[in-house]
């Protein structure tokens, strides 16, 4: 789908220096803003809801992980990130496995507190 924005000028110049710095096309930095800024609100409304998931399905997303292999490499971007030795292309990279992650952390967030709900987890204690 295609729309039109129109942005304000000083808006615009930061969303394009920011593109020239990671290395991506404008569109494609304004829509991983948008997804980043809309994660929070959780999946789209396509998915079941997590009270319709099985047991297993809840207890497997309380469980969730990054992949040994995501987690190094977000290991190493973030890293560079902050010796300030990243190349354009990485920073894309690195802002796909932070959405990532930030997605996973909410459905993990919300399948343990399912979990605690249906007494198939203790709450967590600080």
């Amino acid at each position: 789908m295609q729309i039109t924005l129109t942005l304000p000028d000083n808006l615009l110049r930061r969303a394009e220096n920011l593109a020239r710095r990671m290395g991506c096309p404008l569109d494609e930095v304004l829509v991983r803003f948008l997804e980043s800024s809309l994660a929070p609100l959780g999946p789209e409304t396509e998915e079941r809801p997590i009270t319709e998931w099985t047991d297993q399905d809840v207890l497997a997303a309380a469980d969730l992980q990054m992949s040994a292999e995501e987690d190094k490499r977000f290991s190493e971007l973030l890293f560079k990130q902050q010796a300030r030795t990243m190349i354009g292309p990485e920073q894309g990279e690195l802002t796909g496995l932070l959405l990532a992650y930030q997605e996973g952390l909410l459905k993990k967030a919300r399948a343990l507190a399912e979990a605690v709900r249906r007494g198939l987890r203790e709450p967590v204690q600080p």
